[in-house]
């Protein structure tokens, strides 16, 4: 009477874990036979099977027969976080980034620094937004919400209703840019040579190589929101791509 309720008590430990975790068990798998060679009695081992990351939640042994100790074991599930492009209320995007901190939300907003000449012609450095209106979060599934319901925030960034990720090549290029205070808007037409970078964390991320200001500037263009960052990048780590 002792091991059984042991064993229904572990059952229940795996069905919370499961609802905290709010994954989607496949019933017709979740009750699996035990072979007789493992078991005196035909008993029954509970394994919950999940579909969004694929983890198997198991006992590894059924220890009814009064000498086999019950020992279950789990793998604490991941879920896989991806980039994504939030609109925000023009001229909001910083106090976003601060409502999204408090949400335990990563965000990211790329900024540039410019010179602003006042009326009384004094010049002053200032810190923008790269592409305004817009920043970006590292989530997953069950983070959208958090994020849609930070104050300032309009929708995440997608097709129809559903949200589309960024590759994590070009947020990393943004930050690289960002923290070398390399980039700026570009807001002219972009016409050019496709070019792709080589090697490193930012390798395979393609662009625009375009003259500008008697220099060559490689021009990254996020189709999702139709924004563009200029950047400069050395020559060597830069090669054509062929059409």
């Amino acid at each position: 009477m002792e091991l059984n309720q042991r064993f229904l008590s572990a059952v229940r430990l795996l069905s919370q874990i499961a609802e905290l975790y709010a994954f989607d068990i496949v019933k017709s798998e979740s009750i699996a036979p035990v072979h007789r060679s493992s078991c005196r009695a035909p008993h029954y081992c509970a394994t919950p099977v999940y579909r969004e990351v694929g983890v198997s939640l198991k006992t590894k042994d059924c220890g009814l027969d009064g000498q086999t100790p019950l020992n279950s074991s789990f793998t604490v599930p991941v879920i896989d976080r991806n980039w994504y492009a939030v609109l925000t209320v023009p001229q909001h995007e910083k106090s976003v980034v601060k409502h999204l901190e408090v949400r335990e939300i990563e965000s990211f907003l790329p900024t540039y620094e410019t010179i602003r000449v006042w009326k009384n012609r004094q010049r002053m450095k200032v810190v923008l937004p790269l592409f305004p209106t817009y920043l970006f979060v590292h989530i997953n599934y069950r983070e959208r919400v958090r994020v849609l319901q930070s104050p300032g925030v309009l929708q995440i960034v997608g097709k129809g209703r559903e949200p589309v990720p960024l590759l994590d090549a070009e947020v990393e290029f943004l930050r690289s840019g960002c923290r070398r205070e390399r980039i700026e808007p570009y807001r002219d037409l972009v016409i050019g040579q496709k070019v792709r970078i080589k090697s490193g964390v930012m390798g395979g991320v393609q662009g625009t190589l375009v003259k500008k200001n008697n220099s060559m500037k490689f021009i990254l263009t996020l189709d999702l929101i139709n924004q563009h960052a200029a950047i400069q990048v050395d020559a060597e780590d830069l090669e054509p791509v062929l059409t």
